[in-house]
């Protein structure tokens, strides 16, 4: 079983054309019409419009169509995201809704590598029903770059707000780091097929494996002989963050940037790895079983080795290092092999359970963003004597309600619940921002 899912990642044919519909790809296979419906029949004549954010409106027979799955764990994941990144009182909340000091990893920091996982599975199901349409490999190639480039640009507005200040302007952040990673696994899948998708992330892996451990740092010497392997300092990643990007541009000012430049390889190899999957997933010779019973056993596989490779090379998402690559991987996996079994095959949660997860899932970078935006609005505006909107929310939480991490997760679901209203209003109506 599982040697047949390899055999089958290496036959896999060249990649197709795909959309971004808010950041996700999307494909015109019709499981996936509703949130990638396209207005015109443009695409269908081998043209692509130009990367553009409007927004489209899913035909109600499409709907029934889609990969619910898909959907509702990408959903799952974008309101984890906003949960955890929008904390009442970021000092005071539970552990596991905190990234990780340095070296480890708990629930928050698993959370970006599983969407950008994600929307490798969405690209490889969209590229080659697109593909198979005659769209041309250029064609699709430049729509790719456009559309990761309005990310990009998305990604650097959200970090001048609320001020523009430009000269201390953060380069590097999340929407930066997902554009990248679509960019580059999306031109790969094009112009390379699977194959390459599949090499891109296992030379992803090992290739930035031996840069950290056995590329001699200036000033700190070789990793794990003078200084430690992921030391926060001393570190090739940190490094070449401090060589590349000025002080004032990098994250908080600090000696590195979490999204910084040497990392971004070993995301790339998580998006890459989600592509491989997908490909897999859209198998129509392999049976459902064997599709997730090859999936479970990847997966397991995956976190074993993830777990033994730590001991040297430890798990750090601030770094992205390789057996964390590995590890968010394999946990990836079990929750869509998961998933589509218990929303697809087994059919054991039905759709109108799964509706708020398929609000967040359908427009997950507009939830994002939105959320951002938010939080950025409540923290600049001051109310009483300097107290910021959103500190002074948090406070209004009655001490009868529990502990301050109690009360911080509660503050924390609530602005999930705000972020859903808009959400909610657009699912109803099968609107779906797109780039």
């Amino acid at each position: 079983m599982f040697s047949q899912f390899l055999w089958s990642l290496l036959r896999l044919k060249g990649a197709g054309n795909c959309e971004i519909r808010d950041g996700q790809a999307a494909c015109c296979d019709t499981r996936d019409v509703p949130r990638n419906h396209v207005a015109n029949s443009a695409g269908a004549a081998g043209h692509l419009a130009p990367a553009t954010i409007h927004t489209v409106t899913a035909p109600p027979a499409a709907q029934k169509a889609r990969l619910l799955s898909l959907d509702a764990l990408r959903g799952a994941t974008v309101a984890l995201m906003i949960l955890v990144n929008n904390a009442g009182d970021g000092a005071a909340s539970f552990a596991q809704l905190r990234h990780s000091a340095w070296n480890g990893c708990t629930l928050t920091d698993l959370v970006f590598p599983l969407f950008l996982f994600l929307m490798g599975v969405s690209t490889a199901i969209a590229f080659a029903s697109r593909r198979q349409r005659g769209v041309p490999k250029s064609a699709i190639a430049w729509q790719v770059l456009q559309r990761a480039a309005v990310m990009v640009l998305i990604g650097l507005v959200l970090n001048a707000l609320p001020s523009f200040h430009l000269y201390d302007l953060r380069y590097c952040g999340v929407m930066q780091r997902i554009g990248i990673c679509y960019a580059i696994a999306g031109i790969l899948y094009v112009y390379g097929g699977m194959g390459s998708v599949a090499g891109m992330a296992v030379l992803g892996v090992i290739g930035y494996w031996y840069l950290l451990a056995h590329v001699a740092v200036p000033g700190f010497g070789m990793p794990g002989q003078q200084v430690p392997v992921v030391d926060p300092v001393g570190n090739l990643a940190s490094y070449v963050d401090r060589l590349v990007i000025p002080t004032v541009h990098r994250y908080h000012r600090s000696f590195y940037d979490p999204e910084g430049l040497l990392s971004s390889i070993a995301a790339v190899a998580t998006t890459c790895t989600g592509i491989v999957v997908g490909g897999w997933i859209r198998q129509k010779d392999v049976s459902a079983g064997r599709k997730l019973g090859s999936l479970s056993i990847a997966a397991v596989l995956l976190i074993a080795g993830a777990v033994v490779w730590s001991q040297t090379l430890p798990l750090n998402k601030r770094l992205w290092t390789s057996s964390y690559v590995l590890f968010t991987a394999g946990l990836s996996m079990a929750l869509l092999a998961l998933f589509v079994w218990a929303i697809d095959e087994a059919r054991v949660v039905g759709e109108r359970l799964l509706w708020p997860l398929h609000a967040f899932g359908m427009n997950a970078l507009t939830a994002y963003v939105l959320s951002e935006v938010l939080a950025i609005g409540i923290s600049s505006v001051t109310v009483h004597g300097g107290v910021s909107l959103q500190h002074w929310t948090y406070m209004l939480l009655p001490s009868v309600l529990g502990p301050e991490p109690m009360r911080s997760l509660l503050w924390s679901c609530l602005f999930v619940l705000v972020c859903f209203v808009p959400l909610a209003w657009m699912r109803r109506r099968s609107l779906i921002v797109k780039l």
